[in-house]
């Protein structure tokens, strides 16, 4: 069952969270600190788990009729899995959250306690922000969330435009995303935002949620913002000229893609100007 919970919890996906955690901490001017390995922790197994566990045990309906599920692209879980998911994410987490509550500051645990509930929030009812047009897609700017309470765990202060733009990304790359599920969330009574606006409305609204993120992103690194907007631009150029959810579907790794890109530009950027005593 450990191997399986380990699946469920989309290792390839960990990216999102532990990336903006160590760029996190290297914007507070240090490559490493150990004080941020018990978060660091947590933001892999534990809090992916978290995330696509509870996911998983809510979306049940619609992942037995939605033929990526099953596969890398995400779990297909049996109704017999549901307590042992739940007992797993319980288990893996509340030791962190005990360890924040006592051991961190206050502000920082309260960031951490938010991200924990936003992404709870939208799979779970009575909210559910998944089956919330708008909600859904600006719930996720919580990705971004490590960006603000890992400096602050670390006695340090955040770069707001960073964290800003990270959230403004986010939000903008779960509305694509979503677009190779138009067909199967309508099929079953949920309406996002990609099915709400339909695939052309999609590049519209991702394109201002990038945009902002670029001009975001050009207050720390204008290189970043460069690669930003030139994948973010891409992406959508090829949805735009073939709007259909087969085209989002094809899309899908790259955008996976994305933050492994962007990312490795923004570390070894922060990487050499720490190493250099540049920053901060």
């Amino acid at each position: 069952m450990i191997a399986r919970l380990f699946r469920i919890s989309r290792p390839a996906l960990w990216i999102n969270t532990i990336g903006p955690a160590v760029v996190g901490m290297w914007l507070v001017g240090d490559l490493w600190r150990w004080e941020a390995l018990p978060i660091l922790l947590w933001l892999t197994l534990p809090f992916n788990l978290l995330i696509y566990g509870t996911n998983d045990v809510f979306d049940q309906e619609t992942d037995a009729r939605n033929p990526r599920k099953g596969s890398l692209e995400g779990a297909r879980i049996l109704p017999e899995e549901v307590r042992p998911i739940v007992l797993g994410v319980l288990i893996t987490n509340l030791p962190f959250v005990v360890y924040s509550i006592i051991f961190l500051p206050w502000d920082a645990a309260l960031w951490m306690l938010l991200y924990a509930l936003l992404f709870v929030g939208y799979s779970a009812p009575p909210v559910r922000f998944k089956a919330r047009p708008y909600l859904d897609s600006l719930s996720n700017a919580a990705y971004a969330f490590p960006l603000v309470f890992v400096p602050l765990a670390l006695a340090g202060s955040p770069v707001w435009p960073a964290a800003l733009g990270l959230m403004a990304w986010s939000a903008a790359k779960h509305t694509f995303d979503a677009v190779q599920d138009i067909a199967e969330d309508r099929r079953v009574g949920i309406e996002t935002t990609a099915v709400r606006l339909g695939v052309r409305g999609v590049v519209l609204w991702s394109g201002l949620l990038w945009a902002a993120s670029t001009v975001a992103f050009a207050l720390v690194s204008p290189l970043v913002a460069l690669v930003n907007a030139a994948f973010a631009g891409g992406l959508l150029y090829v949805l735009r000229r073939d709007p259909t959810t087969r085209a989002g579907h094809r899309l899908y790794p790259f955008s996976i893609a994305f933050p492994y890109v962007a990312g490795t530009v923004a570390g070894m950027q922060l990487v050499a100007a720490v190493s250099l005593g540049m920053y901060p």
